[in-house]
């Protein structure tokens, strides 16, 4: 996986990674589209930042808070984001 820095902004296809990409990204959170704006809408994921009507990012510091060690070692850790 890329390091980030914490200020980071992440689009899209660098969260949910990008096949067809020259190289392929790698996701870090495995799902689909439609799965991650609907968790983003549930808030199991974190609200976007828009920074033009047509770019929407993510901090990476959210975005890494779901990915922790505990869920790498199989403990669940459950993460609300609020609006």
């Amino acid at each position: 996986m890329i390091n980030f820095p914490e200020t980071a902004l992440l689009r899209l296809r660098q969260i949910l990674g990008d096949r067809n990409a020259n190289p392929p990204v790698a996701p870090i959170i495995p799902v689909s589209r439609s799965a991650w704006w609907a968790g983003v809408k549930t808030g199991t994921y974190p609200q976007p930042v828009k920074l033009s009507p047509r770019i929407t990012v993510w901090r990476a510091s959210d975005v890494f808070a779901i990915v922790t060690p505990h869920e790498k070692l199989g403990t669940k850790r459950s993460h609300r984001f609020s609006a």
